[in-house]
């Protein structure tokens, strides 16, 4: 019965192995002041905006450079979005992430990074209207 346990909680370890906690830095292995275009697609309505302001998208990149996603203990697919983020540089889609999900692996964040992606969305929704 020990070798059952001891193999069952050897599994659950390496079963989450290679998710840890990171700042969105890490995620992007690149440097963030490097991006020259964002991308933020409403998941609710399917409504997008852009920013090239590079003083905005230099104030995003403040914002949330060292926010952390730390690994959600559950998994399993999930269905919808809230926000997806795609970063640019010039015109070449560099990076793409979710508030909740990055690469398919899903997160929460300490501080919560869906406040600071909801007001910049609806800061730059009001500049292209």
């Amino acid at each position: 019965m020990k070798y059952v346990q001891l193999s069952l909680l050897l599994l659950a370890f390496l079963s989450g192995c290679g998710l840890e906690t990171k700042t969105l830095e890490k995620f992007y292995n690149d440097d963030l002041y490097e991006v020259t275009k964002i991308t933020i697609v409403d998941g609710n309505t399917g409504e997008s905006a852009t920013s090239t302001d590079q003083e905005k998208v230099k104030l995003l990149m403040d914002d949330i450079r060292n926010i952390e996603f730390i690994p959600d203990e559950d998994q399993s697919k999930r269905d919808g979005f809230n926000y997806s983020i795609t970063f640019y540089q010039d015109e070449k889609k560099v990076f793409q992430f979710g508030v909740n999900e990055i690469n398919g692996n899903y997160y929460h964040t300490k501080p919560d990074i869906t406040p600071v992606i909801d007001d910049f969305y609806s800061f730059i929704k009001e500049e292209e209207n």
